[in-house]
């Protein structure tokens, strides 16, 4: 049964799969005969049309104008996908009215559901989100643990720069490493996080145990921890990594820095959350109070896709004492509601010298970052990021950061996302001190 999970959603051929039964279930909703076809042909199928018109311009003004939960439009492409959905679901009924036999309409439930199903798989080829067939349901993964199962600290941990020159695996050293949820509570910030997700590379299960460098990475907005784990593709990635360096790789944590599925409390101390203090001292505390780890900031880096790019970038110029090491993935120009004069007003209270006392770009430009490090990745096909990203880039060039701009093909997207952290990942542990 392992073999069905594991297949892919985004490569292969279920992707086309499910996009040809789509489209055999469109045209059977919108051709195969019914009890009164004329009716249906005239009234049903304009009445439907018009009812999606409305139904997906409605939601987008919504999504847009009103609601605003992202900082940037969605692409216009999600909505008609969602658009060609909604029609499904409208013929769909339109035929369960007209149509007296019950086996059509039978065949017009799993038509019309095959509809969304492929309207879906289209969605998550733009975002790559849910890579496999166990993403999209939500099943636990094989490597998952309990937090209460972990192995206690070891009297004697290695240590060593970099950790690789005096670290000798064992002969029972497991193959993978793995993955536990734990809440970790805002003790400082009274930022109320969802749980966290922690990757622990094989080595975190040897006794005497290295001590590990530590990366903090955070999802997007919307988005969860979860999120790194599925189309971050975060454990096979470490794995891989671990697996061509004895079972070394960093320990991740991968801290809720939004609160909420679809929460926007830019990464600051505000109002909206101390989500700053959070990551800054909570999260830092709770790891070496909780997990056997590298204690020195100088084996410590965040990094964040999006949302979590833009908070890493954050992190790395408010606090560079604990992240002289960013990885920046799609990360945007400032922290923003969806525009300067937004932000600024419901925020900051209209003060503008408040936001540029906090802002990456106003900070890089009043000081200098001699010891701090990081990458900038942008998708080459990521419009409304990829000159932003180049912004900042010479932004921390100029205030003297180690610093490198990077792009990969693909757009907004994990499939840049999930591609930036394993083309970055021999980069951090060699900032961290785990390899030369």
């Amino acid at each position: 049964m392992d073999w069905l999970l594991r297949w892919s959603l985004t490569s292969g051929p279920l992707p086309w799969f499910v996009a040809a039964l789509g489209a055999v279930g469109g045209l059977w909703l919108l051709l195969a005969p019914t009890t009164d076809p004329r009716r249906y042909r005239q009234r049903a199928i304009p009445l439907a049309a018009a009812v999606t018109l409305g139904c997906t311009v409605a939601l987008w003004v919504v999504v847009e104008k009103w609601w605003r939960p992202f900082p940037d439009q969605i692409e216009t492409e999600i909505y008609v996908w969602i658009g060609l959905g909604i029609l499904a679901v409208a013929l769909l009924v339109a035929r369960l009215l007209l149509d007296r036999r019950v086996w059509r309409a039978v065949v017009s439930v799993l038509a019309a559901a095959a509809v969304v199903a492929a309207a879906g798989a289209q969605i998550n080829l733009v975002f790559a989100a849910y890579p496999t067939v166990r993403d999209v349901l939500g099943l636990p993964n094989p490597n998952e643990i309990a937090f209460g199962e972990l192995p206690p600290s070891t009297p004697d941990p290695i240590m060593g720069t970099p950790l690789e020159s005096v670290w000798r695996p064992p002969a029972d050293l497991p193959t993978e490493g793995r993955v536990t949820t734990v809440p970790i509570p805002g003790v400082a910030s009274g930022f109320g996080a969802r749980d966290a997700q922690i990757y622990l590379p094989p080595a975190y299960f040897a006794d005497p145990r290295p001590a590990l460098p530590v990366l903090v990475l955070l999802a997007g907005q919307p988005g969860s921890p979860a999120d790194w784990f599925n189309g971050g593709k975060l454990a096979q990635t470490m794995d891989a990594f671990a697996a061509q360096h004895g079972g070394l790789a960093p320990v991740v944590v991968v801290a809720d820095a939004t609160g909420s599925q679809f929460g926007n409390p830019l990464c600051l101390d505000s109002k909206l959350g101390n989500v700053a203090t959070y990551l800054a001292e909570d999260v830092p505390a709770w790891v070496k109070s909780h997990l056997e780890v590298n204690p020195d900031p100088r084996s410590w880096a965040i990094g964040g896709l999006s949302y979590g790019g833009t908070c890493s970038l954050q992190m790395a110029t408010n606090h560079p004492d604990v992240y002289p090491t960013f990885l920046d993935l799609s990360g945007q120009e400032e922290p923003t509601l969806g525009d300067r004069a937004r932000t600024v007003d419901e925020v900051f209270g209209g003060d503008a010298a408040k936001f540029a006392a906090v802002n990456p770009m106003d900070l890089m430009a009043a000081r200098k970052y001699p010891g701090s490090a990081g990458v900038i990745v942008a998708g080459s096909d990521d419009g409304e990021y990829k000159p932003g990203a180049k912004r900042v880039y010479q932004a921390a060039k100029s205030a003297g950061m180690d610093v490198q701009y990077v792009e990969l093909p693909g757009g907004h997207s994990f499939a840049v996302w999930s591609a930036g952290l394993e083309h970055e990942l021999g980069w951090l542990a060699t900032k961290m001190g785990l390899i030369s």
